[in-house]
């Protein structure tokens, strides 16, 4: 089957970073997936070199319509070509954002009925059996418990002292850098930083060594996320790798004007078997309150990721229930 994904880049590259894990996970399976988007550019380090099977094209330069249509995060194909659309229906799929609210399980699989008879489905990857799923490899968590971080982190002349903390930091501009800096500097820590303006200037102390990474690829982030004692992450693509990297970690949600985000991150959290202190440490993260709390306390915490990843994993992940939603529309239309 030829897929058509379509997406635009909006900003910190999120969704590209999805689009092209879905587009090469598409491609491995023996599909012909073909990625339209609007700016290309942070596939250059995202993706250097490309991926076997996945054709890259230009947003607006979409040729005739494949057997699957992926409009990812509402970005809405260019109308031509849905307009093309009409006269060979694909199945047409609306990817929507990751979620942990409770109504995601009421939306998933619903149809939008659109002009000219076509038919545009509503799929929420999630965290339940009755959503969508998570992106995840074939082999991936097998591949991370073979994973050797001494290896990985020696290759890039990164050597944590035997006492040290390794913490890695992906935040977006709004995050709290300097209070993390001082809870951080309270025991002997090894921060790994990849780039980004929040990091900026950001200077060693006490009981605090820094190490600036480079843009990674795709594999190579989710490595340091298998590396790492503790990440801060950000955003819908990096908290994925993030639950499937095992570790402890602390989300950034995407920040938004009316307040809805604070919901969506107590949802995830709600998720999450409990762990005292860790629901403050995400708030105060988030810039949702004032005070930076005391730590959670370290084996209760990586168990409860520990708990969380495995319950996942025994879901189908994404990509796996996208090609059985696909065939059954093909089959039923």
């Amino acid at each position: 089957m030829r897929w058509d994904i379509f997406c635009r880049v909006v900003d910190n590259f999120g969704d590209v970073g999805v689009c092209w894990r879905l587009a090469r996970e598409l491609a491995a399976r023996g599909l012909q997936p073909r990625l339209w988007i609007d700016d290309p550019s942070a596939l250059a380090w995202m993706a250097p070199g490309g991926a076997p099977g996945v054709q890259i094209g230009a947003f607006d330069a979409a040729g005739e319509p494949g057997d699957v249509v992926i409009e990812a995060f509402g970005c809405n194909p260019p109308p031509d070509f849905v307009a093309r659309m009409v006269a060979r229906p694909p199945v047409w799929i609306n990817l929507e954002y990751l979620s942990a609210e409770d109504w995601v399980e009421r939306s998933h699989r619903l149809p939008s009925p659109q002009p000219r008879g076509l038919v545009k489905w509503f799929f929420f990857p999630g965290f339940t059996a009755r959503t969508g799923g998570l992106l995840r490899e074939r082999g991936l968590l097998e591949e991370r418990d073979r994973f050797d971080r001494g290896a990985w982190l020696g290759a890039r002349a990164i050597v944590a002292r035997r006492d040290e903390c390794i913490v890695s930091l992906f935040c977006y501009d709004s995050a709290p850098v300097p209070a993390l800096l001082q809870a951080l500097a309270e025991r002997p820590t090894l921060l790994l930083l990849t780039p980004g303006a929040a990091h900026d200037g950001i200077e060693p102390s006490r009981n605090l060594r820094t190490i600036q990474l480079p843009w990674l690829p795709q594999p190579e982030f989710d490595r340091l996320l298998w590396s790492c004692d503790l990440n801060f992450v950000r955003g819908e693509d990096s908290l994925v790798r993030a639950l499937w990297a095992g570790a402890p970690f602390v989300w950034q949600i995407y920040p938004q004007a009316d307040g809805v985000h604070e919901k969506k991150l107590h949802a995830l959290l709600d998720r999450l078997p409990p762990v005292a202190g860790l629901r403050a440490l995400w708030r105060a993260w988030n810039g949702l309150d004032p005070a930076w709390p005391d730590w959670p306390d370290d084996r209760a915490w990586h168990a409860a990721c520990t708990e969380l990843r495995t319950a996942l994993a025994a879901q189908p992940d994404l990509a796996t229930q996208l090609i059985r939603f696909a065939g059954e529309k093909a089959s039923a239309g």
